[in-house]
Order: C-alpha cells, then sequence, then structure tokens
C-alpha cells in the first residue's frame, strides 16, 4: 500500500481487505455466531484503524468499535468507519452485511466505499455506475426483524413492495445497484451506519436526507443520526410529504 492512492482508492482497498479479513476469519469455523461477530469487528477494526492513521496521520477517525474521543472536532477530515455492518448477517453467513469505509469533509459524507463481501462487491464514489431505471411498483428496503412503523405507513401510501434486508448498507447498496427503490429509515442509528453509503449514493446521483428534509451532518460531538432517507430525486418530494403527514 501506498500513500500515492487518492482517498476514494484508499477507501476500496480498505474496504476489499477488510471483508477479506472476515471471511477468512469467518472460515475457520472455530466461532460460534455470536463470538464470530465480536471476533470479526475487532479484527476487521485493528486493521482498519492502524491503516488509516498510517495512510492519513493528520485526519480525524471515528469508528463503531474504538473509543471515541474529541480529537477529530476539530478536524475538517474526518474518516468514518465500520468494520462490520451487520453482524448478525454476518454471523449467520448470510450476504446482507457491508463494510463501511467514509470520509468525511466538513461534516459532509463526501467520499467513500461500500464492501459488500458476501457478493464480492465493492460501491465506491469515484467510479459511479448508473442506477437502473424505476419499476412500475415500488420497492422499499426495511428492517428483517423490526419494520419501522413509519417505513411501512409510507410505503403503504406509495404502494410500494417491502422488501425484508440486512444491515443499514445492504439497503442503501440495494438501491444503487437497483434491487430496490427507496431506503427510508427512522429506528435510530450513528453516523458509521450512513456516512460511507450516503457518500456512495451522493456520488451515484440519489437523494440522501434526513427524513425531515434537512440535510445529513456528520462528525458531531454526538454521534446519534437517527433517521435516513435515500432514494431516486424523482421520489423524494412525494416521500418526504408522506412522512410529514404522519403525524400532521
Amino acid at each position: 500500500m501506498t500513500a500515492m492512492m487518492t482517498d476514494a482508492e484508499l477507501a476500496v482497498r480498505l474496504a476489499e481487505v477488510a471483508g477479506r479479513i472476515l471471511i477468512t476469519v469467518r472460515e475457520a469455523g472455530v466461532l460460534s455466531p455470536k463470538a464470530l461477530g465480536k471476533a470479526g469487528d475487532a479484527t476487521a477494526n485493528q486493521f482498519l484503524v492502524h491503516a488509516l492513521i498510517e495512510q492519513r496521520p493528520d485526519d480525524g477517525l471515528l469508528s463503531e468499535e474504538s473509543k471515541d474521543t474529541e480529537e477529530r472536532l476539530g478536524k475538517s477530515r474526518v474518516w468514518i468507519v465500520d468494520p462490520v455492518d451487520g453482524t448478525r448477517e454476518y454471523g449467520e453467513a448470510r450476504t446482507d452485511w457491508a463494510v463501511h469505509i467514509g470520509l468525511a469533509i466538513d461534516g459532509v459524507a463526501s467520499i467513500g466505499a461500500v464492501g459488500l463481501p458476501g457478493l464480492g462487491v465493492v460501491l465506491r464514489t469515484d467510479q459511479p455506475g448508473v442506477v437502473p431505471p424505476t419499476p412500475e411498483k415500488l420497492r422499499m428496503v426495511v428492517s428483517r426483524t423490526r419494520p419501522a412503523r413509519e417505513a411501512t405507513e409510507v410505503a403503504a401510501k406509495l404502494g410500494a413492495e417491502l422488501v425484508p434486508m440486512g444491515s443499514a448498507g445492504a439497503k442503501a447498496m440495494a438501491i444503487v445497484l437497483g434491487d430496490a427503490d427507496i431506503y427510508l429509515h427512522s429506528g435510530g442509528q450513528y453516523e458509521w451506519d450512513s456516512c460511507a453509503p450516503v457518500a456512495v449514493a451522493l456520488a451515484h446521483g440519489l437523494h440522501c436526507s434526513r427524513i425531515d428534509g434537512s440535510p445529513l451532518i456528520y462528525n458531531r460531538k454526538d454521534v446519534y443520526l437517527p433517521d435516513l432517507l435515500i432514494c431516486r430525486k424523482e421520489h423524494a418530494a412525494r416521500i418526504l410529504a408522506e412522512v410529514a403527514a404522519l403525524d400532521s
């Protein structure tokens, strides 16, 4: 690995390698699913933290699996990572889990990569593809275990099909890949859950915002960022209006 890589190239390299590490840990076959999640998180996180400190020593860093400090708050550039987004799905050897490597610049999710190791895919900000066209019946990704009220009610208003799926990253990338059309989340998240997916989605020309239409802002002292909307731009106004109507 060299320091000549761009930020996006570095994000992709880290997502790829962390994904391979996680698959290797799982394929060892010596851990129960619960222990596997902890071991995978810790092992991938160690690699990512050491690599980012080595490659971008002047940048800030926020990882779900590392103790947070206020040092990052004084930085313009902050890497926001989630070594395993969807620990349960990873432990169960499903494909709907992800590795998030995001870079927020002045609070904006700007550069990043989302790895889907179970599918052998990495989506990136520097090589955006064309999002497939919208089908006649819209599809909304929701939690496999606890679909949020807002999502199910808005889906009903839109006549959209519900598509249960695991991790936040997998859901967001389903929109990018054209496997779904709307990701509306209101059940609580943190900055590492959405920074990299939002950066990639924005690079692909999608709408990304809070569910009240306000911008997603990163590298805050309080890293709780509870809700999110990712969809095609032409659907955003109606979805936001339907969300607003739920509580009016």
